[in-house]
């Protein structure tokens, strides 16, 4: 073995390492020990987790949150389908990730060996890139191109298989050396006339969201809105791509929208869709806004070529990264009568998202509406909030005040149980700042034994599980479509705050909205975080409607 010689393992590492990676979330597997044998030198923590749905979730997020790739490694077979959520979640979110799989022997691929899937049909639907490294030469090359692909255009997710005969075999390859990834940049044209149409509209409108985004990027977005008198609205589950108390901003445009903002979808007269699918959430299934034509002006912007035109067909299209075309924007020539007017439109939606925070209170022994009033006032300037998928979601979603510096993840593939592992990965990125999770009695059972995971990582959470005794969200169309038939949306739990307890977390049962104060004050110095199990009447649905109200056609 010659002083340059490493196995593929360790070369592996040592790429990652170059590219300034610190930070991964896996399950072991004996077809990557060469790996986890590497790692064992490098500077590069591994976050351990009890399960692989949890390490593709926490990777997605991570990725989110930091605008670096998230990192995941994860076995064969099992271990790579069962990671496979946090690859359509990574996808549907925009978030860079590298989940990495082991696989079987180079030799042995084709014949059906043990635990033996073929990565590129399996992941190639589901991910920006899915490949193999066969050569142990090749690792650098394939690496930097996974980063890049990770990274550009429209960030994703990028699959990459590893057969454990390639890990282990030597090779003098160099490793990979940082990669700096260029943003689109503008069209000078195509920018004079953007602003063009925005300074003729009547009634704008911008709806922002989407991956790639830094703080320079946002700053100057709110900037140009707020100097232009533009109204804003985030796109599903983006809502931390502007301060919300700013006066332009109106709520987010997404699942459960409120109706001033699908009224002012419709009332615009030009729409600036930057850096958004135009998906199904943000247009209420394709409906606010006509397929393929439009009856307002859209212009979309964004990084990635492949989203411009593959719904609407925009008035006018840019491809340029979204902090390239906000920094861009400039203040154009608009009259005092037209911005005088602009307010007005500005005004009554900002008035109706002001009041939409507010809900009215809940008929339940836990009032959620009173809840979200005290975590507004409680909680950190940067706390970060997440949450995984159910109508529970609807109260961090719709109820809460995003500051400039508070952030959301949340999952657009409307995923059950990333939450948690979301709020791990928070956690473990910075270990200072505040975490809440949100979360339903269904939802955190998908992974509850990740609480594990959080006192092993040293993840100080908080986590708030609204136990309303249903898979909620399926038990409102139940109710909506089939009254009174109740079928297999109910559950029967544990007690959550003793779950906790025997993780070595705080555990606290609320029982009524009263207690709900001092249970948090206590969870916020408990060393280990703690959960906070809220008492929710399961007619209580929503923030807006019943289950009574339902069943009767309400």
């Amino acid at each position: 073995m010659s002083p340059s010689s490493r196995t593929g393992g360790e070369l592996l590492v040592e790429c990652l390492s170059n590219l300034g990676v610190t930070t991964s979330f896996g399950v072991p597997g004996e077809s990557y020990l060469a790996v986890l044998d590497a790692l064992y030198d490098a500077d590069i923590k591994f976050t351990l987790c009890r399960h692989e749905s949890a390490a593709g979730f926490a990777a997605a997020a991570y990725g989110k949150l930091t605008g670096a790739p998230g990192i995941g490694f994860v076995t064969r077979g099992p271990g790579a389908t069962n990671a496979s959520i946090g690859v359509h979640t990574a996808m549907q979110d925009s978030s860079p990730m590298i989940l990495f799989i082991g696989q079987v022997g180079v030799n042995d691929k084709g014949r059906e060996a043990f635990q033996e899937v073929d990565y590129r049909a399996f992941f190639t639907p589901l991910a920006k890139w899915a490949t193999e490294i066969d050569n142990p030469d090749r690792i650098p090359e394939i690496i930097s191109r996974a980063w890049h692909m990770a990274l550009s255009g429209r960030p994703g997710p990028v699959v990459v298989a590893l057969p454990e005969d390639m890990l282990t075999t030597l090779t003098e390859s160099k490793p990979c050396q940082p990669v700096v990834i260029a943003e689109a940049g503008v069209d000078k044209d195509g920018l004079t006339q953007a602003l063009e149409m925005l300074s003729a509209a009547e009634n704008p409108l911008i709806i922002a969201g989407g991956g790639g985004w830094n703080a320079a990027g946002k700053k100057a977005l709110q900037r140009f809105a707020e100097s232009q008198n533009i109204a804003v609205s985030a796109a599903f589950r983006y809502h931390d791509v502007i301060d919300n108390h700013s006066p332009i901003y109106i709520g987010d445009a997404g699942v459960g929208m409120a109706p001033h903002i699908s009224a002012a979808m419709r009332e615009a007269d030009v729409i600036l869709a930057l850096n958004i699918r135009l998906g199904e959430g943000t247009t209420q299934a394709w409906t606010l806004l006509d397929v393929p034509y439009a009856k307002q002006k859209i212009i979309h912007v964004h990084a990635s070529d492949l989203e411009i035109g593959k719904i609407y067909h925009p008035a006018l299209s840019l491809h340029a990264g979204p902090n390239q075309f906000a920094m861009a924007l400039e203040s154009s020539s608009v009259s005092d009568a037209k911005l005088s007017e602009r307010k007005g439109f500005i005004q009554k939606n900002r008035d109706a998202y002001i009041a939409s925070l507010r809900p009215a209170a809940q008929d339940s022994p836990v009032d959620m509406s009173a809840i979200m009033a005290i975590l507004q006032d409680k909680l950190d300037e940067d706390a970060i909030l997440t949450n995984g998928a159910g109508n529970f979601a609807l109260w961090p979603n719709k109820a809460f005040c995003f500051g400039p510096k508070q952030r959301l993840l949340a999952p657009q593939s409307g995923a059950m149980g990333y939450g948690l592992p979301a709020a791990i990965a928070a956690g473990v990125a910075h270990p200072g700042r505040q975490v809440v999770c949100f979360a339903g009695d269904g939802d955190i059972q998908m992974g509850i034994a990740e609480l594990g995971t959080a006192i092993q990582a040293g993840a100080k959470l908080i986590i708030i599980v609204l136990n309303n005794g249903s898979y909620g969200t399926i038990r409102m169309h139940q109710e909506r479509d089939y009254p009174d038939r109740i079928s297999g949306t109910n559950l029967y739990n544990p007690d959550f705050a003793a779950v906790a307890q025997a993780y070595g977390m705080a555990g606290f049962t609320v029982a009524k909205t009263e207690a709900f104060e001092a249970a948090f004050n206590k969870a916020v110095t408990a060393e280990n975080g703690g959960v906070i199990e809220l008492d929710i009447n399961v007619d209580a649905i929503t923030p807006r409607t019943t289950l009574t109200k339902l069943r009767s056609g309400g």
